[in-house]
């Protein structure tokens, strides 16, 4: 029988499996103290001033005194997502699709309300108590469609990957964007704009087609909600093709 690996050590505080204590007073601080001081400081002044030392300043404890909990400031980002991560929505008996559909508009709201996470969750797989419970009605929700675990698994991942990149994208292309050359485009229409002043339809011909054809919209800013949801429901369309695939009748005409 192989051994059984231990957890990561912030893994384990984060699920609440960390041995405690039985001798000398109960500790001060922990995990969750030091993530909501360190959430506080990414939210009001931005993921770059998240430093062990400015979060021990902000828990009003040592530098040092925080290595006990989380031995990185990588480990501290990890418990910083899960932490900072709603919980997810009732599945309340709803159809696997429109829970779906409310699934990934809420996470995508979520990434819009602390952009700082998108530039930490990509590096790891969820692993919180948070994290892993949106995965889970994820999963729930397409119990009955007759889809594999591997299929609900990739489901749910690419809606995660939607999700984290249409948030992505109307950070990057906002207003706010503080990249050289950005501001001056202000929205959809004024891009549409600058393009249809650079493309010649010798080299770009499909492209200078739908931007004359008014393509991408003339909305004044970048995020464009009926865009959101076309490409969300092209997804879910997908899905639904899958499920009928499965069905039993299906598989033997196959």
């Amino acid at each position: 029988m192989a051994e059984r690996r231990a957890l990561p050590p912030v893994v384990a505080r984060m699920w609440g499996r960390e041995p405690a204590s039985r001798h000398g007073p109960q500790p001060s601080l922990d995990l969750a103290k030091i993530t909501a001081a360190a959430i506080e400081i990414a939210d009001t002044q931005g993921l770059a001033r998240v430093r062990m030392s400015s979060v021990a300043a902000r828990a009003g404890v040592a530098t040092m005194t925080l290595y006990r909990y989380v031995s990185s400031k990588d480990e501290l980002l990890i418990a910083m997502v899960d932490a900072a991560t709603p919980e997810p929505p009732e599945l309340d008996g709803r159809s696997w699709r429109d829970y779906l559909a409310t699934w990934t508009r809420a996470l995508r709201d979520f990434l819009l309300d602390r952009p700082w996470v998108l530039l930490i969750a990509p590096r790891t797989p969820p692993t919180g108590p948070r994290s892993l419970r949106w995965l889970d009605r994820a999963l729930a929700a397409l119990a009955d469609t007759g889809l594999d675990a591997g299929e609900r698994i990739n489901i749910a991942t690419t809606l995660t990957g939607y999700a984290v990149s249409q948030a992505a994208l109307a950070h990057g292309m906002s207003s706010q964007h503080e990249a050289p050359g950005e501001a001056e485009i202000a929205g959809l229409a004024q891009y549409s704009e600058l393009l249809a002043e650079v493309l010649d339809t010798n080299t770009y011909p499909a492209l200078a087609a739908v931007v004359h054809s008014d393509g991408f919209g003339d909305a004044e800013d970048w995020i464009d909600e009926a865009d959101f949801a076309f490409g969300l429901d092209l997804l879910l369309d997908g899905i639904e093709a899958l499920i009928a695939r499965r069905r039993p009748e299906n598989r033997r005409s196959e």
